[in-house]
């Protein structure tokens, strides 16, 4: 492609022209034109040029000097723009479009909010009422904020009489220093706000000490995403500057009660699973909204509409935002030294069992709440539901998995997904998804081509919820590059095949798990995601897992009616079957029954399952090999689970609090309706149970209790005391180093093994 002539833009010029100063309406989208090919001084002949469309160009930046005075309207749509600081040069721009360009952030949408003074829509939304906001509130506040930091750390280092390297040198640190600790804002706007900050510090040194100001504020040097900024402030002060909430940690008294929670869910009858779904979830799913009432444990959080947020992002808001790295920014701190000698963090008071043994010491790193809707520290509805730690690139997929795991784990719930570390209790990115409300997340790891034919692994998450549509993110690129229309109602739980990188299970409320191959994307991301298999189920499929010894041919589900198996092997001609097996287990009578809600399900090793339903207090460990085995060959669907055990869990009610193990540990966990984590080591019975070798072991009469309860303990926010915690989901990655805690109370907890 030539690059832009005079004949070109005469003739791309709506309507046609003859002469370039006439020129009023401009279309040069879909020329493949890079930056290279907007010759400043033929784009300076454009005097009266008031709209121009530049979209599906390969453009990766604009130059400084295109010189168009009467610009008005500005398409950028589908470039791959890495900056919008030159837009500054059209000072009268009042739309401004620019979607669809990957490697742009909320970040960027502050930052031209700033620097055009005029505009009033941005990509179709009319930000007038937020860019006022930027322009004078957040200035006021930073500069504040500045002028704060240099009369408190800078001012005494500079003496009466100082030479040019003299203040050389102090302007050096002190725009070093302002920009990392000067904080204001939520973390997903950390980049904007160090880019404010440094313009600030550059024109207040500039008046205070006469230096000259650098008028072309060129995009700063980015902290790297995992460097940790360090606050001057106090943690009171920062918090309330930041919407962040303050909690205050004490010990929390031992309490071995099990008494039944005053609220509890009623247990639905068959007919009753088939109309009504997860009563946790439901009012997610229907269509009209409910009236507002008080907030029970079994009802969801009221979901905000998009004019409710404080912060939405424009129309290309589902991108991952570049550097969105704060561990202030939302997570709920304990006090200072000063005020307790323990700084605040909470002591863990476990429970013992009589008959249990406390085999771990561990403690609570972080308490996160960086789920809320528009960033508010007033959230304490929004429901975490699913979060699983990502895997180690340089470690192979499918290796070890002692060591196929990072301190990396991606969380789910209200209508945004986070990636926190657990170590330092950062939240490194953050994807967000106006009116989505997601359930479920998984990783895999993918092998993709990249520049000049090369190849590289790559990780990519996969993220599903209320809307039904499987959202696939790059997470290395900090982009979405993808969806799957999956089903036509919410997406209750996804999950890989540890096998096939590319196969993708989906478990839906339309009473179907499908499985998909999500395709490999190309260097551009195009990809060709098909559907594979559609399994078809009697009641709402709640939690899937692969039978680790087959996992290409055998599938189990806990569902609303039952638990329940299918064959998946793709080598069969049949792409929707029905369920191959049925299991029994005992009901509170000791009946035999097939309908009962299982809303936990997990594999502890390649053969024992453990799994939660009908019997209140109790966790069954069964035999898959044992029982499918009874089946044969015949044509026997209804099978009598093998149970090798019972656990003792919380004698409450209340569903849909789900349960995970640590296979490489032998551990079981779950949560309960009071915040606390049942912890179960099973090392010594799996050890029998396998040196058994198909032989009919004695079930274990006695329930198992846990060898520790982990509690929750008592947290402060904004002077009230956290109650009605529920623990939705607990997990720990592979090594059994952390232990991550997702309740009903939109808090991430942390826990450490020490």
């Amino acid at each position: 492609m030539s690059k832009i002539t005079t004949e070109l833009l005469l003739e791309r010029a709506v309507p046609r022209s003859t002469r370039l100063r006439k020129i009023e309406t401009l279309n040069l989208s879909k020329l493949q034109l890079k930056t290279g090919d907007l010759d400043p001084r033929l784009f300076s002949r454009l005097r009266h040029l008031q709209k121009l469309d530049l979209s599906d160009n390969l453009l990766d930046k604009f130059p400084n000097s295109l010189t168009l005075p009467d610009l008005r309207v500005l398409n950028c749509n589908n470039n791959k723009l890495e900056d919008v600081t030159a837009l500054k040069q059209f000072p009268l721009l009042e739309e401004l479009t620019y979607e669809n360009n990957v490697y742009l952030t909320l970040n960027d949408d502050y930052k031209v909010m700033f620097l055009l003074q005029n505009l009033r829509l941005l990509n179709g939304k009319d930000i007038t009422k937020l860019a006022k906001h930027v322009r004078h509130v957040n200035s006021r506040k930073l500069t504040s904020k500045v002028t704060a930091h240099w009369e408190k750390f800078f001012r005494d280092q500079l003496p009466e009489k100082y030479t040019a390297e003299q203040v050389k040198s102090i302007k050096k640190k002190f725009l070093k220093s302002v920009q990392t600790n000067v904080v204001y804002g939520p973390s997903s706007l950390s980049e904007f706000t160090r880019w404010r900050v440094k313009m600030i510090a550059e024109e207040f040194l500039a008046y205070s000490l006469g230096l000259e100001l650098n008028s072309d504020p060129e995009p700063e040097e980015k902290m790297d995403e995992n460097e940790e900024e360090e606050s001057t402030e106090s943690p009171r002060e920062d918090a309330e500057d930041k919407g962040q909430v303050t909690v205050t940690a004490r010990k929390r008294k031992r309490n071995r009660s099990k008494t039944r929670s005053r609220k509890k869910r009623s247990k639905a009858s068959p007919t009753e699973k088939e109309a009504v779904v997860n009563p946790r979830k439901s009012r997610h799913v229907q269509d009209e909204p409910a009236p507002q009432k008080p907030r029970t444990p079994n009802q969801p959080a009221k979901e905000a509409t998009p004019e409710q947020e404080a912060e939405e992002t424009p129309k290309n808001g589902e991108q991952l935002p570049k550097g969105q790295s704060n561990r202030r920014s939302s997570q709920l701190t304990g006090e200072q030294k000063s005020q307790e000698q323990d700084n605040g963090v909470v002591t863990l008071t476990p429970v013992k069992s009589s008959k249990g043994k406390e085999d771990v010491s561990a403690e609570p790193l972080h308490f996160l709440q960086c789920h809320s809707k528009g960033n508010s520290r007033e959230d304490f509805k929004t429901q975490l539901w699913s979060c699983v730690f990502e895997p180690l690139l340089d470690s192979g997929a499918r290796k070890d998995p002692i060591v196929n795991s990072s301190r990396t784990v991606a969380t789910c719930g209200g209508e945004s997904v986070c990636l926190i570390d657990c170590e330092t209790g950062t939240v490194l990115k953050k994807y967000k998804v106006t009116a989505e409300e997601f359930f479920s997340v998984a990783w895999t790891t993918l092998t993709m081509v990249i520049s000049d034919s090369r190849k590289k692994s790559h990780n990519i998450l996969a993220a599903a919820g209320r809307r039904g549509i499987v959202k696939l993110i790059h997470v290395a690129a900090d982009f979405c590059y993808g969806e799957i229309k999956a089903h036509k109602k919410p997406i209750a739980t996804v999950c890989f095949s540890p096998t096939r990188e590319t196969h993708l299970f989906t478990a839906s409320y339309d009473k179907r798990i499908a499985l998909w191959d999500i395709g490999i994307p190309d260097s551009d991301y195009n990809f060709k995601a098909s559907q594979l298999l559609v399994l078809e189920v009697l009641s709402i499929p709640l939690r899937i897992a692969l039978v680790p010894t087959c996992p290409d041919q055998y599938l189990l589900a806990g569902c609303e009616g039952g638990c329940f198996a299918w064959n998946i092997k793709l080598d069969k001609e049949q792409k929707t079957r029905s369920f191959e097996a049925t299991f029994q287990f005992p009901d509170e009578d000791g009946s035999l029954t097939t309908l009962h809600r299982v809303d936990g399900l997990a594999f502890l090793n390649d053969d024992v399952v453990v799994s939660k339903s009908s019997k209140p207090g109790c966790i069954y460990l069964w035999s898959w090999s044992r029982s499918f085995d009874t089946k044969g060959k015949g044509c026997q669907r209804t099978i009598a689970a093998v149970i090798l055990a019972e656990l003792e869990w919380s004698t409450t009610d209340m569903s849909y609090l789900t349960l995970s193990t640590c296979p490489a540990k032998d551990y079981v966990f779950c949560g309960d309706e009071k915040g606390s984590v049942w912890m179960y080591n099973l090392s010594s019975y799996t050890t029998v149970w396998s040196s058994a070798k198909g032989k009919r072991f004695p079930f274990q009469e006695k329930r198992i209790p846990p060898a520790q309860i982990l509690q929750w303990p008592e947290l402060r926010a904004n002077g009230e005391q956290l109650t009605e915690v529920l623990v939705n989901n607990v997990v720990s990655d592979p090594a059994f180093t952390y232990l991550v805690v997702l309740t009903s109370v939109n808090i991430t907890a942390i826990w450490k093994k020490s």
